[in-house]
């Protein structure tokens, strides 16, 4: 997400366990495994200032976090499109004592590289060698980091702008390794077909053993249907790649939720989404949909354990309209409204260390956007799983 407004429209606990619900979309089915429901429970949170700055560079948009548990290190990848300053990402020390954050503690800032060995251009200036950062996840097994960039689909009167999406593979040092093969559904067209502007590629996580990636779209694709609305959630798809090969290998309809809140004025820019997922067990993710309206300066963020078991692989469908399948199962395990504290615009989750309790944490960031008007958070959860 890159701005307070547009960006954010577009990117945009209760202690209990919640009953598993029925969702529909045409003929489809998503139902909930009959399984125990994890909980989380909020035990700390701090804000990093709007005006804060590391070794010469704007700390804002931070879009993804993952957790290195050996070095007790965290990534933090920034959205910036090379504006404010050229697109890169962070690392950080986050004090837990007794689970509550004592402080953030940034050690330091690492530009993305393109396939030449250069920094990525500006969005503003030279559009077409910029990139869209939104995750990044760390494999210790190779010590190396992927990340995902949005690309773009700018069609007006006054520019076209047709960039792919990418999942890019990096050293520590930001230096290009490579890239997965996208398959074609994930191609930025003329058309509408494909991705939406805004709407691709966002969470991604590996499972435990690092033989897998998932990653997810924001939105529907123009193929598969509609956007979310206040009446009906839209219908996205869940990616799984291979990491030694990077290729795709199976892909999973995902229904979302409906948009939580009317917009003020009516009618005006409302949007829900997949913002960030991360691997919870065999079969299982934790995904994270998004909820922003008009009018209202905090956003709706509800938390799934997806389950994969029996959704169906729909990799070969060309459309997810009018088609017989199953769709992966969700279980509401928090809607942060519940916290009653101000939620902004979370885009990142990770496993942060065990609690002396002997329980994990989980941890979440908020993007910003830059914006003095939104807040950049790091909320600390515990996981109780059943």
């Amino acid at each position: 997400m890159q701005t307070a407004t547009h960006s954010l429209m577009r990117k945009l606990i209760f202690l209990a366990v919640f009953p598993a619900f029925l969702f529909s979309c045409s003929n489809l089915k998503q139902t909930a495994e009959n399984k125990a429901t994890p909980r989380l429970k909020l035990i700390s949170s701090i804000e990093i200032p709007f005006d804060k700055t590391f070794e010469g560079t704007k700390v804002g948009g931070l879009s993804g976090i993952d957790y290195d548990a050996k070095k007790d290190l965290y990534y933090l990848i920034c959205d910036d499109r090379s504006v404010f300053d050229d697109s890169r990402f962070y690392t950080a020390k986050i004090n837990l004592p007794q689970g509550k954050i004592k402080s953030i503690d940034f050690q330091n800032v690492t530009y993305l590289k393109d396939e030449a060995g250069k920094n990525y251009g500006n969005w503003n200036t030279t559009p077409t060698t910029a990139c869209d950062p939104e995750d990044m996840r760390y494999n210790p097994k190779t010590n190396s980091l992927v990340w995902s960039s949005e690309g773009a689909r700018v069609i007006n009167a006054d520019k076209e702008i047709l960039q792919n999406p990418s999942l890019n593979f990096i050293d520590l040092k930001g230096n290009f390794l490579g890239k997965a093969k996208l398959p074609k559904n994930l191609e930025i067209q003329k058309e509408e077909k494909g991705p939406r502007n805004n709407g691709t590629l966002e969470g991604i996580s590996f499972d435990f053993k690092y033989k897998t990636i998932y990653t997810n779209i924001e939105e529907p694709l123009f193929e598969d249907g509609d956007q979310a609305n206040t009446s009906k959630g839209g219908l996205i798809r869940l990616y799984q790649f291979n990491t030694k090969t990077k290729k795709n290998t199976a892909q999973f309809g995902y229904q979302l939720e409906p948009i939580a809140l009317e917009p003020n004025p009516k009618g005006a820019f409302a949007v829900n989404g997949v913002s960030a997922i991360q691997y919870f067990g065999k079969n299982q993710l934790l995904v994270v949909e998004r909820s922003y309206s008009t009018g209202t300066q905090a956003c709706t963020v509800k938390v799934f354990l997806c389950d994969l078991k029996k959704a169906t692989n729909v990799k070969n469908y060309a459309s997810l309209k009018n088609e017989n399948f199953e769709l992966a199962s969700k279980k509401l395990i928090l809607n942060m409204d519940d916290l009653g504290i101000f939620i902004d615009n979370i885009e990142g989750l990770t496993f942060g260390p065990n609690l002396a309790n002997g329980n994990p944490s989980i941890i979440f960031v908020s993007d910003n956007n830059f914006s003095d008007k939104q807040k950049t958070q790091i909320l600390v959860f515990e996981l109780m799983k059943y």
